[in-house]
């Protein structure tokens, strides 16, 4: 019996003993406080990283928002002057030099319809003034075009060259004088130009902000935005540019899609746009005297004349039908 109650109160000093252990040891040695402060600062840590973040990106974009409005303010929406048309059609000229070639190529043609006509100085001035106003500046959009064209295919190629030497660790700089080195034109001229203005005090911001302005198309627009954002706002500009070099060829892809689709009406509309000539040149073949009265009489060429505005009204008409920007 008298072992029975040793045992009996043995176990129930253990037994004590493990709550007492249990329960207020950390009391006793302070790890009830150290586990109640690490509970509070994890409680803490995750709340101040969901403030911080929010008020990070809500700065960024602020500042991206800034940046936005003031490239805005500096483009403008002024129309283009003389000098900036020379600029986009890739040409070195003067204005001087530019009004000189357009009363050459003015006089060429007022001559040439003097000379066709047999003397007639009504059609060889209006020809004249044709020449020198309207075929000059024809020729100046139909050199932009082409080399706006040039510009849009190769500029993918030369963002893919600058994220490739950004992520090797070249500096943005040299990326820039690599392309100027080895691009095709127009790409090679222009980034030449940015990086001789770099050379000469601009800012890499404003150096572009000019090529966007001698090249005037959205391509270059978003290629010099997302510089200056990146400049003044900082991130990553490798994934930055990769990613405006896959929106660009996209677009690119979406041109060509848009380009196909609207080919049955761009074919429809020369169609259209051909068969009066064609019917009047067949009516002349088979009956010459039955068509001479269109500009042997005065009513001819006053159906003539009428007829070839409202012509000329419809092709204007079909052509904005058919042309999408995106």
């Amino acid at each position: 019996m008298e072992t029975r109650d040793i045992l009996l109160v043995m176990l129930i000093a253990v037994a004590f003993g493990g709550i007492a252990q249990v329960f207020l040891y950390p009391l006793l040695s302070g790890e009830k406080r150290a586990e109640k402060r690490q509970q509070a600062l994890m409680a803490k840590t995750p709340n101040q990283r969901v403030e911080r973040v929010p008020r990070d990106s809500a700065q960024r974009r602020d500042q991206i928002v800034q940046t936005l409005r003031e490239i805005e303010e500096k483009r403008g929406r002024n129309k283009a002057s003389l000098e900036e048309r020379i600029a986009h059609a890739g040409l070195d000229w003067t204005k001087s030099r530019f009004f000189l070639m357009s009363a050459a190529l003015g006089l060429l043609v007022g001559l040439f319809l003097f000379i066709l006509t047999g003397g007639s100085l009504i059609v060889a001035g209006l020809g004249t003034f044709a020449g020198g106003l309207g075929l000059p500046n024809w020729i100046l959009g139909y050199l932009a075009k082409k080399r706006i064209e040039k510009f849009i295919t190769e500029l993918p190629d030369a963002m893919d060259i600058i994220v490739r030497g950004i992520r090797a660790g070249l500096p943005l700089g040299d990326c820039m004088r690599e392309i100027a080195a080895s691009a095709e034109e127009p790409i090679r001229s222009e980034f030449r130009l940015v990086t001789e203005s770099q050379a000469m005090g601009v800012t890499l911001s404003d150096a572009l902000e000019r090529m966007a302005e001698r090249v005037p198309v959205a391509e270059s627009s978003f290629f010099a935005t997302v510089i200056t954002i990146q400049t003044k706002a900082g991130g990553n500009l490798s994934e930055a540019i990769g990613n405006l070099s896959r929106v660009l060829r996209e677009r690119k892809k979406m041109k060509g899609k848009i380009q196909a689709m609207s080919m049955e009406a761009k074919a429809s509309a020369a169609i259209i746009a051909a068969l009066p000539f064609i019917v009047a040149l067949m009516t002349y073949i088979s009956s010459p005297s039955y068509i001479e009265l269109l500009w042997l009489t005065l009513t001819g060429k006053i159906v003539l004349g009428v007829c070839a505005v409202w012509m000329l009204f419809g092709v204007m008409v079909m052509k904005n039908m058919i042309s999408f920007d995106i």
